[in-house]
């Protein structure tokens, strides 16, 4: 069991790593997972193995990503891997044991297995339900402004994207809704902002052909 957990983190899409101790690929760096035991369904295995490396109340949407045969993707015993992609919203700093640490998906660093494939895989497969789905809920804190919720869609998305354009898509498609408050202006002044939520906060697919493309 694995799972690609990624987070907007300083204006980039980021994920989850431990560093490992031991060969093979000793210091490489390797999704969070373990076996699954007598028992657990699949979906109970990564929570639990989750719980090790980030408290999972925070990962707010889980889903399976794909399992891996390769005969040759361990060098020792032949290990089948099923991978899930779990996403933690911005503005939460779960706590994570030393050996762990969060790491730019577009910057990664040496890694272990084919757990390389695995994150961009994660990252390709948020990036696609981002343009036909609501999943951006499980990316953005629980209210923001519409130019927050634009900059977390540039980092998850990896180029720029319209603020007027993400709100006339999203709210058409009724995935948004004003609180019904503003925010204040920063120190430069300027408008209060319209403080708006995403009206579910569970998955559904809102436009099924849709795709949210870089300009030009």
């Amino acid at each position: 069991m694995l799972a690609v957990v990624l987070q907007v983190r300083e204006g980039a899409l980021a994920v989850l790593l431990w560093e490992r101790a031991r060969e093979p690929f000793r210091r490489a760096w390797a999704l969070p997972g373990g076996v699954l035991v007598h028992g657990e369904t699949l979906e109970e295995s990564i929570l639990r193995h989750l719980t090790a490396k980030v408290d999972v109340r925070e990962v707010a949407y889980l889903e399976q990503l794909a399992t891996v045969s390769d005969p040759d993707r361990t060098p020792s015993d032949r290990e089948v891997a099923t991978a899930y992609l779990g996403l933690v919203p911005l503005g939460i700093d779960p706590s994570v044991p030393a050996d762990t640490s969060w790491h730019d998906v577009d910057a990664l660093p040496a890694t272990a297995f084919d757990h390389r494939e695995l994150i961009l895989a994660g990252r390709d497969r948020l990036r696609a339900k981002l343009s036909y789905s609501n999943i951006g809920f499980a990316l953005a804190p629980t209210t923001f402004t519409l130019a927050e919720l634009r900059e977390i869609y540039v980092a998850a998305l990896g180029h720029e994207v319209s603020a007027t354009n993400l709100k006339r898509v999203l709210l058409r498609r009724g995935v948004l809704e004003s609180t019904g408050r503003q925010r204040a202006p920063g120190p430069g002044g300027g408008r209060p902002a319209e403080v708006f939520r995403f009206r579910r906060r569970s998955l559904e697919i809102t436009d099924p052909f849709a795709a949210l493309r870089p300009p030009g």
